[in-house]
């Protein structure tokens, strides 16, 4: 199966603090304050569920959370994390044939998009698009690499995760999908944007119109 981690569920999150040390979730936790309080929230392709922890420090009561993830080793993992007085659906399901009767006030991505070559990518947005209220909120984190001779290194250290993780996991995408493109067409307004291990990685919070 595309894009699935169970071959790397049990030793990603050391081997993401071994690359990356705390910048991973660092960049995650930075926009967690914009969720408002009694949120319906859909964490999509959450991974090992750490960001489920980090959302209950800041919101530790009264959140409904689906937590979509493909790899049903890392959701196995994520069902262990501690959720506060929060209430966690989870679902084993790729994000691109989720379904949902009702839509959801805030989205999450985080390390999502990544994964998706560009026509992958405009269906999993569009997907996600659809279920998000109007005025919803966005919060994205993901790799970034910036188009300047002196961070030649983000080219490299991102050809060779994808060398990495397309043996282990079967990660069909070869680069970074233009996802900033997507949110401008569909007219989202960025709220806060905020970069991290020297520009590699970017965390953005767009609210839809």
């Amino acid at each position: 199966m595309k894009n699935n981690y169970d071959r790397v569920a049990g030793f990603y999150d050391g081997l993401s603090k071994l690359v990356f040390g705390n910048a991973l979730m660092v960049a995650q936790r930075s926009v967690l304050h914009f969720i408002p309080e009694k949120a319906n929230i859909l964490i999509a392709g959450g991974g090992t569920g750490a960001v489920l922890e980090e959302i209950s420090r800041i919101r530790p009561h009264n959140i409904d959370i689906t937590y979509i993830e493909i790899s049903e080793k890392m959701l196995d993992i994520a069902r262990k994390r501690g959720v506060g007085n929060n209430n966690v659906r989870f679902i084993h399901a790729a994000v691109e044939s989720f379904q949902s009767a009702h839509q959801f006030d805030v989205i999450i991505t985080s390390f999502l998009f990544d994964n998706f070559k560009q026509d992958k990518a405009e269906a999993v947005f569009q997907n996600l698009h659809n279920i998000l209220i109007s005025n919803g909120i966005w919060l994205f984190t993901d790799f970034n690499v910036e188009d300047k001779p002196f961070k030649f290194w983000q080219k490299c250290l991102l050809k060779s995760m994808y060398l990495f993780f397309g043996i282990l996991s079967k990660v069909e995408a070869k680069k970074l999908p233009d996802t900033a493109m997507l949110f401008s067409k569909a007219g989202f307004k960025t709220i806060f944007q905020r970069s991290f291990y020297s520009g590699f990685i970017h965390s953005l919070v767009y609210q839809k119109p």
